[in-house]
């Protein structure tokens, strides 16, 4: 071991004691010995009770068959009710008030045995009757009292072994239930070393889980309580508790070099598996708002017992649609997709955290029909949500032809399915750059609106047999999805930076994946069919900000550790975003964060015209005259910082 550090020395003797103190008590405190140390118990209290009482009045018992009759009994019943109760199975670490029934109703079925023996036998008196109730409060206490004191011992040697091993110095913000409960399920960690509570407000002390709680309303007070305390770190129990400090404790944190750690949600996985330990705050808790409330009931109702098909199912917003359909009871699941990669990883990251959920991974493109069509042969979904597309502006501002195959033939590809196999509803995922587009990608998604909307209207109308409600949803960007700007900022900071951002005053609307998700899914509840709807985005976030934002979140500062650099405004890229849902262009619906879009119907005839010319023109990659028909098609598709600006009329 020469050479070691004495970090990694103090880690193996940690290690080391840990691992034997958790051999002797899985070892030694095996179901058996348990089972028969609370009999020997109970026929100790037993005998204490006789020969205490016996002595204290002077008593001189009926003899040796009185005494084997006694304790005979009190060991058959005790075998007996400790088999019936399973008290021995009760985990005595995780011992709480509820555990004690068992034990009380052990010890007094044991008495009542005795009395009724004795009685029996002729041995009553009124004397006997004292010494039995004796006898079952003592049983109890033996029973009860033993586990409690192991417990206490346990709790004593895992603190002696937790302070040989350097750990973090940390306070809980507020002391609501969930930083309580942040409190015992971090008590007996080898990371954590909780000194107690800080949240806003007097500087009146108390104690809570017997720590202390500290109270601050100015940066003097944070200087008190933190840093001259050694804090490492502020752990926040929930991401609204986080998002109101952020001006207040995480910028005094970030300025200080502090850590600012959160508790993740129970939905929340890393490399396909569930998040279990406090990890550090990142823009995207800063950025959250109020919790949607949904008709959850609705949805199980909904979706319980279908058959549910996912295009794009390995993608951002696939994937969280299936994590959620997991929760209502669904039937089965077809995840379908072309990505071998990311739908392996969704795969394994499915057997480990959803292993009741029935699925099926399908490699396959929306561009084939032939495929598509096995996949609603084979399984015969009754719900599809289409979330399959290209979506990077400036990528498919280069790649037109590609955007035209996968976003407008691809849907109208799983349209046609669905109307095919009596599908009940589709559910197709649009974006907010199909409002006003000014680039390829927004104008494939108008196009595709366009498609299912109008076939939607003509099966409504009788114009083509059918019984598959079409609805669409569309939303702004969302926070975390691949290849967005949070991981691409994340991954620059981690490399020292620079941190490129295309113009200082470009904004974007931000939504989380689960928000949108859970939206998408109230939206195909509650819809009636052929509606476009719109989702609330709430305030645009200026994305220079964002990128200042999270440099600090890091512990640097901005423009100084981690340099800030303008590249200009990409191909198709636009300055601000449309604003999605407000009275001019939209009407109210069932919910206060979702809208009805006011759009141009189209006929399917035209629709349908258009989109096979469409078609011809992509595989034939003649490009100009598809970016000529798609501004004929959506008059309101202005090129902007693109070279299709030219066919502008």
């Amino acid at each position: 071991m020469a050479g070691a550090h004495p970090y990694n020395l103090t880690r193996l003797n940690y290690m080391t004691l840990k691992s034997l103190f958790n051999k002797v008590s899985n070892t030694y405190l095996r179901r058996e010995i348990i089972f028969a140390a609370d009999i020997l118990l109970s026929l100790a209290a037993s005998l204490i009770m006789i020969f205490g009482t016996a002595a204290i009045l002077n008593y001189k018992f009926y003899g040796p068959g009185w005494l084997m009759i006694y304790l005979g009994t009190a060991l058959v019943a005790s075998i007996a009710m400790f088999l019936i109760t399973r008290t021995p199975r009760i985990i005595i670490r995780h011992l709480s008030v509820k555990d004690f029934g068992p034990f009380l109703l052990a010890s007094a079925v044991k008495g009542i045995a005795i009395l009724i023996a004795m009685t029996i036998m002729h041995f009553w008196s009124k004397l006997l009757l004292l010494l039995v109730l004796l006898d079952v409060l003592l049983t109890f206490l033996f029973l009860v009292g033993v586990r409690l004191v192991m417990i206490a011992g346990y709790d004593y040697l895992n603190r002696k072994l937790l302070e040989r091993y350097p750990k973090q110095r940390i306070l809980i913000y507020s002391t609501g239930d969930k930083s309580v409960a942040a409190v015992k399920r971090l008590q007996n960690s080898k990371h954590y070393d909780i000194k107690g509570f800080i949240e806003r407000g007097s500087h009146s002390k108390y104690i809570l889980e017997q720590l202390p709680v500290y109270a601050f309303s100015n940066t003097d007070d944070l200087d008190r309580n933190v840093r001259n305390r050694d804090i490492e770190a502020i752990l926040f129990a929930k991401d609204t508790d986080a998002q109101a400090e952020e001006d207040g404790l995480i910028k005094y944190c970030t300025g200080r070099g502090i850590k600012t750690l959160i508790i993740p949600s129970v939905d929340e996985v890393e490399d396909g598996q569930p998040l279990l330990h406090p990890r550090e705050v990142k823009l995207e808790d800063l950025l959250g708002r109020k919790e949607i409330v949904i008709s959850m009931d609705a949805i199980r109702a909904n979706m319980q017992g279908k058959t549910v098909l996912v295009t794009g199912a390995a993608g951002s917003i696939g994937s969280e649609l299936v994590r959620q359909l997991s929760q209502f009871g669904i039937n089965k699941v077809i995840l379908y997709d072309n990505a071998e990669t990311p739908m392996h990883n969704l795969r394994l990251e499915l057997e480990d955290k959803y292993p009741n959920l029935n699925f099926v991974p399908v490699i396959g493109s929306v561009r084939h029909p032939e495929r598509l069509d096995y996949a609603f042969r084979r399984w015969r979904p009754q719900i599809v949500f289409h979330a399959a597309a290209y979506k990077h502006v400036p990528l498919m501002e280069e790649n037109p032809c590609e955007a035209v195959l996968a976003n407008v033939y691809g849907s109208r590809n799983v349209a046609e399915k669905c109307l095919e196999y009596d599908v009940d509803q589709m559910v197709m995922i649009s974006t907010d750059k199909a409002v006003n587009p000014t680039n390829i990608m927004g104008c494939t998604k108008r196009l595709a609106e366009i498609y299912v909307q109008s076939l939607g209207l003509a099966v409504q109308n009788g114009e083509i047999k059918g019984k598959t409600k079409f609805v669409t949803t569309r939303f702004g960007n969302v926070l975390g999805s691949n290849g967005s700007v949070i991981p691409r900022f994340r991954e620059q900071i981690a490399k020292g930076g620079p941190v490129t951002v295309t113009h200082p005053d470009i904004n974007r609307f931000f939504m989380t994946i689960p928000e949108a998700c859970r939206l998408v899914m109230e939206a195909a509840t509650m819809s009636t069919g052929c509606q476009i709807f719109v989702f609330d985005m709430g305030k645009p976030v200026k994305i220079d900000s964002l990128a200042r934002r999270m440099i600090q979140l890091a512990g640097f500062t901005p423009d100084k550790d981690i340099k800030i650099e303008y590249t200009g405004l990409r191909p198709g890229e636009k300055l601000y975003e449309e604003v999605l849902a407000n009275d001019e262009n939209t009407l109210p619906a069932f919910h206060e964060r979702i809208r009805i879009a006011k759009v141009r119907e189209y006929p399917f005839e035209e629709a349908a015209g258009y989109i096979a010319r469409l078609e011809d023109l992509a595989r034939k990659v003649n490009i100009p005259e598809m970016v000529k028909l798609m501004k004929e098609i959506v008059p309101e598709y202005k090129s902007e910082n693109s070279e299709f600006a030219s066919f502008d009329k």
